[in-house]
């Protein structure tokens, strides 16, 4: 709490993201009045333009703080980090125009002015503060700005953290582990490790602690109010880690229980009127595509269909809360391949070392022989997902969320309830994360991450980030 590296730290991110906008917007007045020779909307001059939007510049910088831009636990989290500051530059570009309508007069020369401003405040901002992170984590290296921070437990936990924060660039330094006598870290050094909280509070000033982090809670109640005692006197941050660290995942909720201060720890942060929200996002917005993709059903029908056998399939796939869901897709399977598993096909194809690639592989093979020509092209363009559309107006699905998992699947994950607790979707974090070009156990993870720190900003970045990959890979001719 005393190091106020963090404020500094956000101060700076302030003063950047004023420059990176001022930049952008700069440059987007060159790229259209200068460059461009086109006819103006409105005659402003270079210094009028850059005057009103510096000021109007000031509230784009308050919807950034609004959105959370400036806490550490949103700047800390690079994806997080990305997701707000779209959101923050969409609504601050809506705000400048909104502040032209309100204000009755031309702030910008012309209506591609605002289209650059937005696209070039994003790329920019992002720019900036990835240089300032950078700066930041090399001056850490130097030992400049370091918290230093005191450990108090005896659990695994302990040591982990121990190990963790020794990382150079992360600006942490440990400088007291506080156990028992029973307990030594061998891979910690032997001089900061110390019996119990009064010898590390006499060897080690006060001034010299940032935060105390207190990985177990002790039987003895005066042992764990004399450590918070001493980290309030002494204006030290103060935090603890529960003892059963699994339980706490997910959204959490401190309320009152019937007047008792309690806990709420939810698997998802997809609860309540959350739930709601996406499941008439999903609605609209599938009917919405359903409608638009028909043309594309239809040909794709087609194709299938010509190749011979049912152009769709139904597969078992699991959702929410337990469930099993039949999956709808086009088959781009070789008809004699259909509906078997991996090793079931590749054994029926006399190829039984394939299956221990494809799963080695992350479940890919690069030329898979059980699928068709028109299948390649499907599963190139995503077309082969389409009549998933169909399981999203059922509630099968939603548009994002976890990748559906086959029953098989889930029996190698042991924590499937995480991932059970929200629908899956379509598209989803593991998808635009990588797709096949990454393990298996790491797309679970991200799988984990989405359900337990689920948010409709979230959903969708994902959307934009699936929809950018897709026109990406049918220009540029390769396939997943």
């Amino acid at each position: 709490m005393k190091n106020s590296v963090s404020l500094l730290y956000s101060f700076v991110l302030l003063v950047s993201d004023f420059l990176a906008l001022t930049a952008a917007f700069s440059l987007a007045y060159i790229i259209r009045v200068k460059i461009d020779e086109r006819p103006l909307v409105e005659p402003v001059t270079a210094w009028g333009y850059i005057g009103v939007v510096a000021v109007l510049l000031i509230f784009w910088i308050i919807i950034y703080a609004l959105l959370g831009l400036y806490r550490s636990e949103n700047y800390e989290n690079r994806f997080r980090e990305f997701s707000l500051l779209f959101v923050g530059t969409f609504v601050g570009i809506l705000f400048l125009i909104g502040a032209e309508y309100v204000l009755d007069r031309a702030i910008f020369p012309a209506r591609l002015v605002t289209v650059y401003g937005f696209i070039l405040a994003f790329l920019i901002t992002l720019l900036f503060r990835t240089i300032v992170r950078a700066t930041r984590t090399i001056l850490f290296k130097r030992g400049k700005g370091i918290s230093n921070v005191m450990l108090i437990g005896t659990t695994d936990i302990t040591g982990e953290l121990a190990h963790t924060l020794a990382t150079p660039g992360l600006g942490y330094k440990v400088v007291a582990v506080v156990g028992d006598k029973r307990t030594k870290y061998a891979h910690i050094d032997p001089d900061i490790q110390f019996s119990n909280f009064a010898e590390v509070s006499k060897k080690i000033s006060a001034h010299d602690v940032h935060s105390i982090v207190q990985t177990e809670l002790f039987a003895d109640s005066e042992r764990n109010d004399e450590i918070v005692a001493f980290a309030q006197e002494h204006h030290i941050a103060y935090r603890f880690v529960p003892g059963n660290s699994r339980l706490f995942v997910g959204n959490i909720v401190v309320n009152l229980f019937e007047g008792i201060p309690t806990i709420a720890v939810h698997q998802t942060a997809l609860v309540g009127w959350g739930r709601i929200v996406k499941r008439l996002f999903d609605l609209f917005f599938g009917i919405i595509i359903t409608v638009l993709a028909m043309p594309f059903l239809f040909i794709t029908w087609l194709l299938v269909a010509a190749a011979g056998g049912n152009p769709i399939f139904k597969q078992t796939r699991m959702s929410r809360f337990d469930q099993e869901i039949g999956l709808y897709k086009f088959r781009t399977h070789k008809h004699a391949y259909n509906g078997l598993d991996p090793e079931d096909a590749f054994a029926k194809m006399g190829k039984p070392e394939l299956a221990k690639e494809y799963r080695k592989n992350g479940d890919f093979l690069e030329n898979d022989p059980r699928v068709s020509k028109v299948g390649k092209f499907l599963r190139k363009t995503s077309l082969d997902e389409l009549p998933q559309l169909f399981n999203v107006l059922k509630g099968d699905l939603s548009l994002v969320g976890p990748r559906p998992l086959i029953p098989k699947e889930m029996k190698m994950f042991n924590k499937k309830n995480v991932i059970l607790s929200v629908k899956p979707g379509i598209t989803g974090l593991a998808v635009v994360s990588g797709r096949k070009n990454i393990p298996y156990e790491e797309r679970r993870k991200l799988d984990m991450y989405y359900a337990q720190n689920w948010s409709f900003r979230l959903d969708i970045v994902i959307l934009a980030k699936t929809a950018a990959q897709v026109i990406t890979r049918i220009f540029s001719g390769k396939a997943d």
